[in-house]
């Protein structure tokens, strides 16, 4: 597949790095002046990694960070929009791993398929969505401003989650779509009352809010967050043998699936691949053709200035309120 001239490639926006003394591997996104919004090739470069990492005997713990203010916002959502409406230069087999060049025919718009191949694929780790669950290490997730859509769901699936006290933990799925692949994780991690909250006002949550219903392990200024994060990062690497953190880590599995996270993820799956039959409002935000041809920016601003100013989902709408 030919890669997209506006966009970098996977492996410039989702860098990694080991230390084989400490056996701490760091992933880092860098793609600040797009608010590391993820591509599909870097949601599946991730995906990877994450794999390799579990795998590899030199990493004990692996970090997740981000390069400038934001952890990241989610999706790539102009390439997303592309590739729902099959144009562009990413295929709807690719988004599911399938190669361009296979002899496989994706499920034509109109039927039950099209979508649901799309967004059940989500329930497997190799998407990139939920692979920290299958992750038999420690997994420790940086988080500074935004944590919106992608990235709000590694943060539902790390082990330990630090946050600077300017964050923002959301996804802007449930004001123009409706569902979100973690929706049952986020609902054990965060408690449901809080997250229904989430859910129908579309609102995002700060870092002490988050702190509060025990979903984020630590708030500190955003000067003392990588020391915090460190801190954590060396503690967690001179504990118990990588053998006992796997032994660990299986035992939290079990709880998590008699809890239900994958049942879940499949859930959620079926819900999703049913938005191409729900009806909208009169005034219902629709993210459509006529939507796109307006100007998605202008649009989702619009939209998001309905709502009280420290409801909205930008951080420049909620000061400007």
């Amino acid at each position: 597949m030919a890669a997209n001239k506006s966009r970098p490639k996977a492996e410039e926006i989702v860098l990694y790095d080991k230390d084989p003394t400490t056996k701490i591997a760091t992933i880092t996104l860098d793609r600040a002046d797009e608010l590391n919004a993820m591509t599909t090739d870097a949601q599946q470069r991730y995906a990877d990694l994450v794999h390799h990492a579990s795998v590899d005997d030199d990493v004990k713990v692996l970090v997740i960070r981000a390069n400038g203010p934001n952890l990241g916002s989610g999706a790539d959502l102009p390439e997303l929009l592309d590739i729902m409406a099959d144009r562009g230069d990413v295929t709807m087999n690719h988004t599911v791993r399938v190669p361009d060049d296979a002899d496989v025919v994706y499920p034509p718009q109109g039927s039950y398929r099209h979508r649901a191949t799309h967004v059940q694929f989500y329930t497997d780790p190799a998407a990139g969505m939920r692979c920290l669950q299958d992750f038999k290490k420690i997994s420790i997730l940086e988080v500074r401003g935004y944590c919106y859509g992608w990235h709000f769901y590694q943060a539902a699936d790390a082990d330990i989650v630090v946050a600077s006290e300017d964050s923002l933990f959301g996804h802007a799925a449930w004001r123009y779509a409706g569902f979100a692949a973690r929706q049952w994780q986020w609902a054990t991690t965060m408690g449901v009352r809080r997250f229904m909250e989430m859910v129908f006002t579309g609102r995002p949550f700060t870092a002490k809010e988050m702190y509060d219903c025990d979903f984020v392990n630590a708030v500190v200024p955003f000067d003392e967050l990588e020391a915090m994060t460190e801190k954590y990062a060396l503690a967690c690497s001179r504990t118990r043998p990588t053998d006992t953190v796997f032994v660990q880590k299986t035992f939290f599995e079990i709880f998590k699936q008699h809890q239900g996270e994958y049942m879940g993820s499949i859930l959620t799956g079926l819900l999703e691949s049913t938005l191409d039959q729900l009806q909208p409002d009169p005034t219902s935000f629709e993210l459509d053709e006529k939507t796109r041809d307006r100007g998605l920016t202008n649009a989702v601003r619009d939209n998001d200035e309905l709502f009280p100013p420290d409801w909205r989902l930008s951080r420049r709408g909620r000061t400007s309120g």
